[in-house]
């Protein structure tokens, strides 16, 4: 694989947009393009940004042809937009969208399943009201992307079919759990999350009144 497929290659793998990768090593869409058209090489402190920002070596982004640059080609290409708009889509149909449970994948856990095309998404989760579980996404059997999360309920009155409607409404510039602040009724909701798509963690809790009645942390990202 030449260099500039490669770079092409990485950066869909990892979620970016040329615009995002250009911010994120602080240059021009412009360069990002000339890379990805074979019209330019990058400069010894992009190539380190890039392998910084990637996790991986030096060498597995410059050499052609060794055995783990192979490797790069087992993970399909796909637009982190693309990505997100079916995550949000397969929130609202399984369990926010009060979608039916699946066979259980292991020993007393909930499933939820959602299918479009090449594209897959399973949450499954255990417990009731202290639980913990995991999205996840897949392209072509390939794991993209996944989050855990890990909650509990802490007083009196709490409401699934609140939380349900708060995720509902997932947004699309942070498609993990719910709004920022959503209310209704006696009950509010707080959502803070830190990172991007490609690395996050974050909390929510839910108030009914002014007393906290449940809390929950997650984390997660892109997955190669």
């Amino acid at each position: 694989m030449i260099l500039s497929e490669k770079l092409s290659l990485l950066r869909k793998q990892n979620g970016f947009s040329q615009e995002e990768l250009a911010d994120k090593l602080n240059i021009a869409r412009q360069t990002v393009s000339k890379w990805e058209n074979g019209l330019a090489i990058p400069e010894l402190d992009a190539l380190i940004g890039l392998s910084k920002l990637y996790g991986i070596s030096l060498d597995r982004i410059v050499k052609d042809d060794d055995e783990c640059n192979r490797a790069l080609k087992k993970s399909p290409e796909v637009e982190q937009s693309d990505l997100v708009s079916f995550l949000i889509r397969a929130k609202q149909k399984t369990y926010a969208g009060h979608g039916a449970e699946v066979t259980s994948s292991r020993p007393a856990s909930h499933d939820l399943r959602y299918e479009e095309g090449n594209l897959l998404y399973i949450d499954t989760f255990l417990g009731g009201e202290k639980f913990t579980g995991e999205e996840a996404l897949w392209k072509d059997g390939i794991p993209l992307w996944s989050m855990n999360y890990s909650g509990r309920v802490t007083g009196e009155n709490f409401s699934g079919d609140f939380l349900k409607e708060v995720l509902f409404n997932v947004p699309a510039s942070a498609p993990y759990r719910g709004p920022a602040i959503y209310k209704n009724g006696d009950y509010s909701y707080h959502c803070k999350v830190d990172g991007s798509f490609e690395w996050f963690q974050g909390y929510e809790e839910i108030f009914y009144l002014d007393k906290k009645i449940y809390e929950l942390y997650f984390h997660g990202g892109i997955v190669k």
